[in-house]
């Protein structure tokens, strides 16, 4: 991507919120969009809204009302999707806001000025919306958070996990948290480890970068930090088999080490996620 690249975001926000990205953060978002220079051309996110719960709990009107607001003042444009509710014969009744269409046909035709798409989903129906835009000319990169369509993951040009990018989704009870920095809570993946010496080597993004494809923390141009981690550090439920498991989510504490300078380990390292169970 380049500086004259047209970006297109499309954010399939009831999908983010019930797998895992809860108070995703839009501004970020934008700014991981605009990375390498490009110009967001299209910032689209697609919330439901329960009108008839509206009517009865202002609370609930308020906040939805001032989030949307707030998610406004990002820059983005909100498509509002009415709650539904449906009744079966046994008188259950279930909610949906489906936004799929709404977002797959925006995508389709918004895409003649778009040069790269950044889709912020992990439903597997877009499968052939990533198809007909690849075959249009577009990069199309996906982020999703929990329950990713595998499918999904293998059709798009990149995939990002968004529990990996700093300050995307924040880290609740950690308020002032300086992600990358010493003493600060981060989220990475393992890349290697040596059962038998007990310990190894987990991997942080540091920063928003052009170059995360520069996954080797090694190159100077790397925007990723390797980190080691002692086997002590580890909580009880992170075994071994979780460990070399790519799609395991780790949240931990960075400190500068002491016997290697500018080096980095980790503290306190347990489970945070599972991308696809």
């Amino acid at each position: 991507m380049t500086s004259n690249s047209r970006v297109g975001v499309f954010v399939d926000a009831e999908n983010v919120r019930y797998n895992g990205g809860y108070q995703m953060r839009y501004d970020v978002l934008r700014r991981f969009a605009a990375r390498d220079g490009g110009t967001l051309q299209r910032l689209n996110t697609y919330m439901a809204f329960d009108t008839e719960r509206a009517r009865e709990d202002i609370d609930y009107r308020r906040k939805a009302q001032a989030y949307q607001q707030m998610v406004r003042d990002f820059g983005w444009k909100i498509t509002v999707k009415p709650v539904r509710r449906y009744t079966d014969e046994n008188g259950n009744v279930t909610t949906k806001a489906n936004a799929d269409l709404d977002m797959a046909v925006d995508a389709m035709l918004q895409s003649d000025k778009l040069d790269y798409v950044l889709l912020v989903t992990g439903d597997g129906d877009f499968l052939q919306v990533v198809e007909a835009l690849q075959n249009r000319g577009c990069r199309v990169e996906l982020i999703g958070f929990k329950n990713v369509s595998r499918l999904l993951q293998q059709e798009v040009d990149a995939f990002y996990s968004g529990f990996l990018i700093p300050d995307l989704l924040p880290i609740y009870y950690e308020p002032r948290n300086e992600w990358g920095k010493a003493g600060s809570c981060v989220r990475g993946v393992c890349t290697k480890w040596f059962s038998d010496k007990g310990y190894g080597f987990l991997r942080i993004l540091t920063d928003i970068s052009s170059n995360l494809w520069v996954t080797d923390p090694r190159e100077p141009d790397s925007p990723y930090a390797s980190v080691f981690c002692h086997a002590n550090e580890l909580a009880e439920e992170v075994t071994e088999d979780l460990l070399m498991n790519r799609d395991t989510v780790l949240e931990f504490y960075v400190n500068e080490s002491e016997q290697k300078d500018n080096g980095l380990v980790a503290n306190n390292v347990r489970l945070a996620f599972l991308v696809n169970r």
